[in-house]
């Protein structure tokens, strides 16, 4: 019965003092941020979006054309194109003009872009 004994206190020696945890595991680590641009994140959006009156040269009446990376990142600075896409469908200005309100999660891509210093790659 002793033997027992020692032979449990022993085997639960060695199994709570085994484990496969690092002191790296343990160390709480902060998400990496990661950094919205152009070619990644926003250009899809455009092209899939916008392009259609925003060509090269621009039809339907749009101003501007945004095909390019610096016609888009002008159009967030110089032409309030942030503001323009989060207006509800049918208000005044509102883009994309006659057509539904682009996803709140597009909208966010692209207002995290400008947050993010307006990169291109």
């Amino acid at each position: 019965m002793k033997r027992i004994f020692l032979l449990l206190i022993f085997q639960s020696i060695i199994f709570s003092s085994c484990t496969n945890v690092s002191e790296e595991d343990l160390i709480a680590k902060e998400p990496q941020p990661t950094i919205t641009t152009y070619n990644d994140d926003v250009k899809t959006i455009i092209d899939n979006n916008c392009i259609v009156c925003h060509a090269n040269p621009p039809v339907n009446g749009a101003p501007i054309s945004l095909t390019t990376f610096n016609d888009v990142k002008n159009a967030v600075t110089n032409s309030n194109l942030i503001n323009r896409i989060s207006r509800q469908a049918g208000e005044s200005g509102a883009m994309p003009f006659g057509g539904p309100r682009l996803p709140q999660n597009l909208i966010d891509i692209i207002q995290k872009w400008e947050d993010d210093g307006l990169l291109e790659e």
